[in-house]
């Protein structure tokens, strides 16, 4: 697994002009934040046409995430296709702007793992406080509980998954395409 520095994509894009810097966060995530010049391909949809993913380019790919997690996932789909050259910014966006790299932004969508903290905590919270009327609603509590030990020992997270189908997590300005990590007119 290739993973590079914020300071490595950086000489990289300015040493090779056809660097492909791909975001796999959700479109809402992307359309809040997101690198200059990078396209946004969600993990989701490759996930969902991995079988399609065959580059008709010799470019470097650089994917990248909110902080890095996502970004490692695609990176082993897109190497299980076949595709060469792919990379991941260790640290993802996150990193790259505590480096002082320029960060485009639009509107405000919360990152993933802050809208899954504020699911999860509502839900123990509203578990836990409606136990007081019905005592079996704790395990509503446990559940969630139980999700989120399972979602850090697999490095997956379900709730991500739901979460990015809701509609401020998609945007419409640009249906979802593989072209920008496949294509060589991209």
């Amino acid at each position: 697994m290739n993973i590079l520095t914020t300071a490595q994509v950086r000489a990289l894009i300015e040493s090779e002009p056809g660097v492909r810097l791909i975001d796999v966060r959700s479109p809402g995530e992307f359309a809040a934040a997101h690198i200059p010049g990078s396209a946004n391909v969600p993990l989701d949809l490759l996930r969902g046409r991995a079988a399609e993913l065959r580059a008709g380019h010799e470019d470097q790919v650089v994917l990248v995430c909110r902080s890095g997690v996502r970004a490692k996932d695609a990176q082993r789909i897109a190497e299980a296709a076949g595709l060469a050259r792919v990379s991941v910014l260790d640290g993802g966006v996150t990193a790259w702007e505590s480096a002082g790299a320029p960060v485009r932004r639009g509107r405000g969508t919360w990152a993933m793992e802050r809208q899954v903290r504020m699911v999860a905590g509502t839900l123990v919270l509203a578990g836990v406080v409606a136990s007081t009327a019905w005592e079996p609603l704790k395990w509503v509590a446990g559940a969630i509980g139980a999700g989120l030990a399972f979602s850090a020992l697999t490095d997956t997270c379900a709730m991500a998954r739901a979460l990015s189908f809701l509609p401020w997590n998609r945007s419409s300005a640009t249906p979802a395409s593989l072209a920008p990590l496949t294509d060589p007119r991209v």
